[in-house]
């Protein structure tokens, strides 16, 4: 048994990262010290915790620890677990999305522009990242309508133009209408224009338009002409004035009582290529400075392009060690800026409005349709966390439950739930929405600060009224009383009304349809799959499964030899006997009971 007070009296003095596990062995927080010893102690002491840290700690049940050489190896390591083990109480990241870039392939005779998300050492060269695929496909579409390179991907010589030459977007190098140094000059272009080389590109191209005037191609003048006017109507687009750094990420922070909303800009060659937020719940108690420190770990854990400073609000505890990690993984030098005045402060600033008025508009968005269900069912208050249940079945076989939650018109994914019934034989829905939400609403009874929370505010039952008495019966046994409503479906099997248990229907709104829906939806897809996994891994079971003193490693070894357990059942008990962990008893049990 794992005792915390001895264990903590063998933490070392030297730097290094912590795990904390809960009762099921699962990583719920990682952390880096630069001493362990007193690090991990301070969670076990009597003093001043927030409450997200006071629950972490309730449900930690043992520890385990690495030591490293230093602090800075401690913080890569901290990262990579983080990335592995995802623990509930750090801050993480809700995406796993890669940036796109635009690719230049320069080994080809004739480069091709394209988007890719992977950065790969094949002498391409790469521009980005783009904060989204639409900014960098309109990038893309405009070199190629302004410089008439090849559309196709995979180039090749042909017996004919495509159309794209006839109506000037390609230069078809395919049929060598176009020099490779002709068609070099347009990359050369394109280059300085993703460089943000705009000056440069625009000098070049007057010089190339004065010449062709020069020469009385006026048509070819009048195509560069309107080339430079795009590029500075796209550079406009772009520019972000006053600001003198010229690759830099800004990151601003606001949170409310119950979310998180960061707000990343990106600004390239002293433009602003595009901006990201992300939301984070549960951290409003978590100090802002920590919050960041953990964005930027998960943030650039796997980027491919650094900035060479990246502004910030907060003066870091870990500043130091985050820019060290940060330039090696850039192979430059990165640098974390707090300003305190001047056009770098009034981005930082910028950031922080953004990410006030994101949240205030997800907020607004989720608070508005909760007002509107209270409004509509006329309940005494605004249902913040409603509950929905599921029951799944084919013809009473594998019966089992979902349960989803949205907690602040948010659908929680973390807090679904499933069950599988115990009490129930035979199809019979009813009685399983009872057994299934008593065991429910005993959790909470029993453990409010459990996984299951508090009681919900609202339950929502996927049926008509005899659902409706089912979860009243249930609320009945353990003595509780929360609104509970039908989902009235139409001919598509969709919501088209809520009804209580007197058969009142309640007309919805299209947004309060959709809010319901989204809701009928995953709690379908929890009950479902729950069901699926069910249901396949009891129908994969064999014979072999049900016979006692036969585990998993002893039915894989009888099936490696055997093929199957019709050829077991025709084997000998000599031949049985002779696999590994079989002996001569339970050879005779096997073949008696196959």
């Amino acid at each position: 048994m794992f005792d915390i007070e001895e264990e903590l009296k063998k933490l070392p003095e030297k730097p290094g990262v912590y795990l904390m596990r809960d009762k099921d062995n699962t990583v719920i927080y990682v952390g880096k010290a630069v001493v362990l010893k007193n690090r991990v102690r301070q969670y076990f002491r009597k003093n001043n915790k927030t409450p997200r840290i006071e629950k972490m700690v309730s449900l930690i049940d043992h520890f385990e620890y690495i030591v490293v050489g230093n602090e800075d190896e401690a913080l890569i390591l901290e990262c990579n677990l983080i990335k592995k083990y995802r623990p509930k109480f750090n801050v993480l990241l809700k995406d796993d999305k890669t940036y796109p870039y635009i690719k230049i392939d320069m080994k080809s005779d004739y480069p091709g522009v394209f988007m890719t998300r992977k950065i790969l050492n094949d002498g391409a060269k790469y521009f980005g990242p783009y904060p989204n695929v639409t900014s960098a496909k309109e990038m893309i579409s405009f070199i190629k309508e302004k410089f008439q390179i090849r559309q196709c991907k995979n180039f090749k010589s042909r017996d004919r133009a495509c159309l794209n030459y006839h109506i000037k977007k390609c230069l078809a190098p395919c049929m060598k209408y176009v020099s490779k140094e002709d068609y070099r000059k347009q990359i050369d272009q394109i280059i300085l224009l993703l460089d943000g080389k705009i000056d440069k590109i625009i000098k070049d191209l007057e010089n190339e338009m004065q010449e062709y005037s020069k020469n009385l191609e006026f048509e070819k003048a009048a195509q560069v002409r309107d080339r430079i006017l795009a590029i500075e109507r796209v550079s406009e687009k772009q520019k972000v004035s006053n600001i003198s750094e010229n690759n830099i990420d800004v990151i601003g922070l606001f949170k409310n009582e119950v979310t998180v909303c960061i707000e990343i800009f990106f600004i390239r060659n002293s433009k602003m290529i595009g901006r990201e937020h992300y939301f984070f719940d549960e951290l409003k108690d978590m100090d802002e400075s920590e919050i960041v420190s953990g964005f930027i770990k998960q943030y650039y854990m796997d980027k491919k392009d650094f900035p060479s400073k990246i502004m910030l609000r907060y003066d870091l505890e870990e500043k130091d060690v985050l820019e060290n990690w940060l330039s090696n993984k850039g192979n430059r030098k990165v640098e974390l800026k707090s300003p305190q005045r001047g056009e770098k402060l009034r981005f930082v600033e910028m950031a922080e409005l953004n990410s006030k008025i994101t949240l205030e508009n997800k907020v607004k968005d989720k608070t508005d349709i909760l007002i509107e269900l209270r409004d509509v069912l006329d309940l005494d208050y605004v249902p913040f966390k409603i509950e929905s249940f599921d029951i799944s079945n084919i013809s009473g076989n594998f019966i089992v439950a979902g349960m989803c939650v949205a907690q602040n018109g948010i659908i929680k994914r973390n807090l679904s739930r499933r069950f599988k019934i115990k009490t129930v034989y035979g199809q019979d829905d009813p009685r399983c929405m009872q057994e299934v939400v008593t065991r429910r609403l005993k959790h909470s009874i029993e453990n409010p600060k459990g996984g299951f929370g508090i009681l919900p505010d609202l339950i929502l039952a996927d049926g008509g009224i005899t659902q409706i008495k089912a979860i009243k019966n249930a609320m009945n046994e353990v003595n509780v009383d929360i609104p509970v409503f039908g989902m009235v479906k139409n001919d598509k099997h969709q919501t088209r009304a809520l009804i209580d248990e007197n058969r009142n229907e309640y007309r919805i709104s299209e947004n309060l349809f959709n809010f319901i829906t989204n809701l009928q939806d995953e709690v379908h897809k929890t009950a479902i799959e729950y069901h699926r996994k069910v249901r396949d891994r009891e129908m994969t079971k064999s014979k072999l499964d049900y016979i006692e003193g036969i585990g998993e490693k002893k039915r894989t070894a009888l099936l490696k030899k055997f093929g199957s357990v019709k050829k077991i059942k025709e084997a000998s008990i000599d031949d049985i006997a002779s696999v590994k962990g079989i002996n001569k008893t339970l050879a005779e049990k096997i073949k008696k009971e196959l």
